[in-house]
């Protein structure tokens, strides 16, 4: 039996002032967060231009040698984000680093100084501000939209991420070396900490779901589409109604050409309670089955557990 398609919505039926196209388009994307997780978005307003100088100035900076990567050691900027080296991500449950290595553009690199931003690249501050001011923008659109679905305020959501400490995670996946450790994978199977999870076209494919019975289903967008995805924070707070759902990034089958991609991580503030909400408790079996924290708690706990330096 094939896989099924990953639905797509049109992000401007989502924000049009046609009652019934927006309703429909509403629905859509959250059948798909409650049922699959997944969605692709189309015609949102992120510009193909600036993805695009996005990955050539990414590219730039990951090409610069280690010692020069290396000064700007996200551990030398504590909450503001910075690059993190080969290998020192790995997934919960696993023994294998991910095959990867990364730039975050925090929130607060962008109110708090000393902020990492590599000088050797000029253009990466500006391309890397306007594609943040984009996907946010963006982001807060679907959040409204996923409101909406779940019958609350259309601010509910994204009333939770203003001021939320949201990161623009540049990730560079190298060829696979020689000699890396048997079963390791560019990204393994994980499911995101976050709210929701904004993905613009990646350099190379790679990106696959865990199906329910079990299969890998390969997923890429194209030039002007967006991956969205939901994540651990919205699956709490919802006790399970919207699916966060494990996906990985897998090594290339043929060749062994490099990968960029720039997943947007959209959090809430620290203190928000992501206790799961008594509005969504009947739909779900009537207990709670996820745990209350506070959003700052839950992050915490979970980047000790994949080995990252807080970023909040």
């Amino acid at each position: 039996m094939p896989l099924p398609p990953i639905p797509v919505v049109n992000y401007t039926d989502l924000t049009c002032a046609h009652p019934m196209r927006r309703q429909q388009a509403i629905q859509t994307l959250g059948q798909a967060l409650e049922t699959i997780g997944f969605l692709i978005l189309d015609q949102g307003p992120v510009a193909p231009e600036v993805v695009r100088r996005a990955h050539q100035t990414a590219a730039e900076f990951f090409t610069l040698p280690d010692r020069i990567k290396g000064q700007y050691d996200a551990d030398h900027y504590p909450g503001q984000g910075g690059f993190s080296g080969f290998g020192t991500e790995q997934a919960k449950h696993y023994t294998c680093p991910d095959l990867k290595e990364f730039w975050h553009v925090s929130y607060r690199s962008f109110e708090q100084a000393p902020a990492p931003w590599p000088t050797e690249v000029p253009q990466f501050r500006p391309i890397m501000t306007r594609l943040y001011q984009q996907l946010l923008a963006c982001a807060h659109g679907l959040l409204e939209a996923c409101a909406l679905y779940l019958g609350q305020p259309q601010s509910w959501l994204a009333d939770m991420a203003r001021g939320g400490n949201t990161i623009l995670r540049l990730a560079h996946y190298p060829p696979i070396p020689l000699g890396a450790p048997a079963g390791s994978l560019r990204a393994a199977p994980h499911e995101d900490i976050n709210l929701i999870t904004l993905l613009c076209e990646a350099t190379a494919p790679g990106l696959e779901i865990l199906s329910h019975d079990g299969r890998w289903l390969p997923i890429q967008a194209t030039p002007g589409q967006i991956v969205v995805d939901t994540g651990d924070m919205l699956q709490n707070l919802t006790n399970g109604l919207i699916k966060s759902t494990t996906h990985r990034v897998s090594n290339p089958r043929q060749g062994n050409q490099r990968r960029l991609s720039m997943p947007f991580f959209v959090h809430p503030r620290p203190e928000i309670d992501l206790s799961p909400h008594a509005a969504f408790l009947e739909r779900t079996g009537g207990q709670p089955r996820f745990p209350t924290m506070t959003a700052e708690t839950y992050l915490n706990q979970r980047l000790a557990e994949i080995k990252v330096t807080p970023v909040g």
